[in-house]
C-alpha cells in the first residue's frame, strides 16, 4: 500500500494542471510527504497507472506544447552546452563519492548475473564495451564525454592503447588529469577540456558513454557528421547512451529544470536517420533494457545511506532533489520504457567480424571481475532481478 500526503490546496492545483513538474517540486518543498511505502514505490505507482489510464486533456494539451517547443529546449551551443554540464557534474567530487563506484562510473552498469556488485557491473561495462571496440596497442582512442577518466584510463591499461579524453567538466577533466599522473598512465591517456565539436585529427576508435544524452536533438547531424569525420575509414565507433523504446519525446520538465539542462533521451526513430545521413554504417546494436534501473537502485540506496553526509555538503532540500532523481529514474527504467542503446559504427561493413562470437573471445583475453577476490566495497548491495540475469 502507498499512502501519500499533499499538505495544501496550492499545491494539489499544480499537481493536477502539471504533474510532469509539480510533484517533483512538491517532494523537493516538503508539501508532498509519502506516509506509507517509500518515495520509489510511489513514483513506480505512478508510472504503472499513467500507461494504463487514459490521458486528461490538460496533460494531452501541456505535451502537445512541450513538443512543440523541445527543439529550443535541447539547442546546445559550445557554450550553453559548457554551463548545462557545470550544473549537474560540477557539483563536487564528494557528492559523487558517496553513491558511485571507486571507477566513479556515472553510466549503465552491465550486470552479467545476480552476483555482481556494483563495482563488478561496471567492470563489466567497461570490459563489454572494450570487446566491442576490438582495440590493438598504440591504436588512437577518442573517449566523447570521458567524466573522471575511469573508461579511458581502462582502455590505456588494458589494451595498450593511446587515449585521448574529452569533458566539458572542469571538475572531471581535474581529477581524470590527476589520477592517470598517479597511476603512470598520463603517457597513454590525457583528458582535455574541450568540446567534442572543437576536436581535430583522426582516430582508430571512438567511444561516447553517458553524453549522448546532452547533445540534444537538432544537433544530431552535427555530431555524427564530425563522428564520421574523426574515425579512421577502417575505425570502429561505439555510441552508449540512455533511449527510449517509444516514439520521440519532450524532454522531462523536471529533470531539465533541476538535474539535466538541456538534455533529452532519444528514440532509436531519431538517432538512425542521422547516422545514415553522415555515411556511417549501424554494424550492431545492443539493448541493454533493466541494467539501468539496477545500477540506479544501488546509486539509491547508497546515497541514502549516506545522506546525512549529503546535507552537510549541500542541505536538505538537495538531497530531496537528489533522491527524487534517483527514485524517478529508477522508476522510468522499469515502468517507462527507457532502455540504453549500444550501437556500434564504423565506416566499412568489414571493420569487425561478421558474427558477434568475436565479442565474447576478446572479453575472455581481458580482466573478469567475477573472479576478482571480494572485498567490503564489492559486497553485493542488492540482488538484481532475473529479468537482468538473463539477459
Amino acid at each position: 500500500m502507498i499512502t501519500i500526503s499533499i499538505h495544501d490546496w496550492p499545491t494539489l492545483r499544480r499537481i493536477t494542471l502539471n504533474p510532469y513538474l509539480a510533484v517533483g517540486e512538491a517532494w523537493m518543498d516538503g508539501a508532498l510527504s509519502v506516509e506509507t511505502g517509500d518515495l520509489y514505490k510511489f513514483l513506480a505507482l505512478c508510472l504503472r497507472n499513467a500507461d494504463e489510464a487514459p490521458i486528461h486533456w490538460l496533460w494531452r494539451a501541456s505535451h502537445r506544447m512541450r513538443m512543440a517547443m523541445r527543439r529550443l529546449a535541447m539547442h546546445n551551443p559550445i557554450n550553453r552546452a559548457r554551463r548545462n554540464v557545470a550544473h549537474h557534474y560540477d557539483l563536487g567530487d564528494d557528492l559523487y563519492d558517496l553513491f558511485l563506484d571507486p571507477e566513479r562510473q556515472y553510466s549503465c552498469a552491465y550486470f552479467e548475473n545476480s552476483r555482481d556488485s556494483l563495482e563488478g557491473a561496471q567492470k563489466h561495462k567497461m570490459r563489454h564495451i572494450a570487446a566491442k571496440l576490438q582495440i590493438e596497442p598504440a591504436q588512437r582512442v577518442l573517449d566523447i564525454g570521458s567524466g573522471w577518466g575511469g573508461l579511458g584510463m581502462y582502455l590505456a591499461r588494458t589494451s595498450g592503447a593511446d587515449v585521448t579524453g574529452l569533458t566539458l567538466s572542469a571538475d572531471q577533466q581535474a581529477h581524470a588529469a590527476a589520477r592517470a599522473l598517479r597511476e603512470e598512465l598520463a603517457g597513454r591517456a590525457r583528458f582535455e577540456l574541450r568540446d567534442y565539436r572543437h576536436q581535430s585529427g583522426r582516430f582508430d576508435r571512438i567511444v561516447s558513454v553517458g553524453m549522448f544524452e546532452h547533445v540534444g536533438a537538432g544537433h544530431y547531424r552535427e555530431y555524427f557528421a564530425k563522428l564520421a569525420a574523426l574515425l579512421e575509414k577502417d575505425g570502429v565507433a561505439l555510441l552508449h547512451t540512455i533511449g527510449s523504446s517509444r516514439g520521440p519525446r519532450a524532454p522531462d520538465p523536471w529533470i531539465a529544470k533541476y538535474i539535466f539542462p538541456g538534455g533529452y533521451i532519444p528514440s532509436l526513430s531519431e538517432i538512425v536517420p542521422e547516422i545514415e545521413q553522415a555515411g556511417l554504417v549501424v554494424t550492431d546494436i545492443e539493448v541493454l533494457r533493466l541494467h539501468y534501473a539496477e545500477t540506479l537502485k544501488a546509486w539509491r540506496e547508497r546515497f541514502l545511506a549516506r545522506r546525512d553526509e549529503a546535507a552537510l555538503l549541500f542541505d536538505e532540500r538537495f538531497c530531496r532533489m537528489w533522491e527524487f532523481y534517483l527514485a524517478a529514474c529508477e522508476a522510468g527504467f522499469r515502468h517507462n520504457r527507457l532502455v540504453v542503446f549500444q550501437i556500434q559504427l564504423a565506416h566499412r561493413l568489414d571493420a569487425v567480424p561478421t558474427t558477434r562470437n568475436y565479442i565474447e573471445v576478446a572479453k575472455s583475453k581481458l580482466p573478469d571481475p567475477s573472479s576478482e577476490t571480494s572485498s567490503a566495497e564489492n559486497k553485493p548491495h542488492a540482488p538484481i532481478h532475473k529479468e537482468v540475469a538473463a539477459e
